[in-house]
């Protein structure tokens, strides 16, 4: 009777011990995702002007300079020109470096930049995720009413309203909230990240609407321009995208994405393109931003500082020249990076 009682005791505690082991193992990872994922990196953007008419005057040249907030850190920021600059803010808290030549050499010249990187995962804790809530406070958008207006190759006419109305209302969708999930639905599902043929890649919401295809800059024309159609305010980004392998190399080009306000959860992070290409992470980018990427610019239709003799920019990421105020197209460019620690 005796040894009977011990082995119930035994199984009993057994089990007890079992259940505690799996508890902690379940606080542990629950403990991991809680934590907002970090990267550290060293970051250089080359320039190289070549190739300048003989009769050239005058040849100016801008490049995007990244900026801080509260999901990412710049330090140690250098430059390496054998021309004079100059360094400008602009709109959007934007900033830009600046080289203005007269009788520019038709050999052209170098330009880089290079500085650290830390990035932090952008998530907005108030939409589940099992994020606690620890994001970084954001100071208020001076810009707000920019974000309800049109952009050029993105307007807000009775068309693409109805078509936003189209899909919130087949969603049920009431708040704010519920019609941006469900035009990010409608987006991932239905466009498909495709970058053959021409057209793609200048965030023209017609003709992404239209071919139902391109790459991060026509994914997010539709979402931004269809949020705004409804009154939801909605912000562009721009920058460039690290893989997630933790390493050193060459970026190929560039990356953006987008937020949306929303009155009681403040701005919500959205990659509806990094969504359709892996479709498992689709509850993932709607609400987060990973850590493997830099941000350097905000909004399209830009004006430069000083301000360009051209057209307002699409989007600013690439360098951009101008010589004897018109567009110039000879300016070659680099990018890469290396991970300084590794990460979570």
């Amino acid at each position: 009777m005796f040894q009977k009682f011990l082995r119930g005791r035994i199984r009993s505690s057994f089990r007890l011990l079992t259940a505690f082991a799996l508890f902690l193992t379940a606080i542990s990872h629950c403990a991991d995702a809680q934590t907002p994922r970090e990267r550290s990196f060293a970051f250089e953007y080359v320039a190289a002007v070549k190739d300048i008419p003989a009769s050239a005057k005058e040849l100016e040249l801008w490049l995007p300079v990244p900026h801080n907030d509260p999901y990412q850190v710049i330090s140690d920021f250098r430059i390496e020109s054998s021309q004079p600059y100059r360094l400008h803010s602009a709109q959007y808290g934007n900033k830009m470096l600046c080289i203005r030549v007269k009788d520019p050499q038709p050999a052209g010249f170098t330009v880089t930049l290079r500085f650290n990187a830390a990035r932090r995962e952008h998530i907005n804790p108030l939409l589940g995720q099992s994020y606690p809530h620890t994001a970084p406070k954001e100071q208020t958008d001076r810009d707000m009413a920019r974000w309800l207006q049109p952009d050029r190759l993105a307007p807000l006419d009775d068309k693409i309203k109805g078509w936003a109305l189209e899909v919130v209302e087949a969603a049920h969708a009431k708040t704010d909230l519920e019609k941006a999930r469900a035009i990010y639905q409608h987006i991932v599902a239905t466009v498909k990240y495709d970058k053959s043929g021409q057209g793609w890649g200048r965030g023209d919401i017609y003709y992404a609407c239209d071919a139902r295809r391109g790459n991060c800059t026509d994914f997010h024309a539709i979402f931004i321009g269809y949020c705004r159609s409804l009154g939801i305010p909605a912000r562009f980004a721009i920058g460039f995208p690290l893989p997630a392998e933790r390493g050193a190399g060459e970026i190929s080009g560039y990356h953006c994405w987008a937020e949306f306000y929303v009155k009681d959860l403040g701005w919500v992070p959205v990659d509806a393109s990094e969504a359709a290409k892996d479709p498992k992470r689709r509850d993932y980018f709607f609400g987060a931003h990973d850590e493997n990427r830099v941000e350097f610019t905000r909004g399209r239709d830009l004006t430069l500082s000083p301000e360009q003799k051209g057209a307002a920019l699409n989007y600013f990421i690439y360098p951009y020249a101008e010589v004897d105020g018109k567009p110039f197209s000879g300016v070659d460019r680099v990018f890469k990076y290396r991970d300084q620690t590794q990460t979570q």
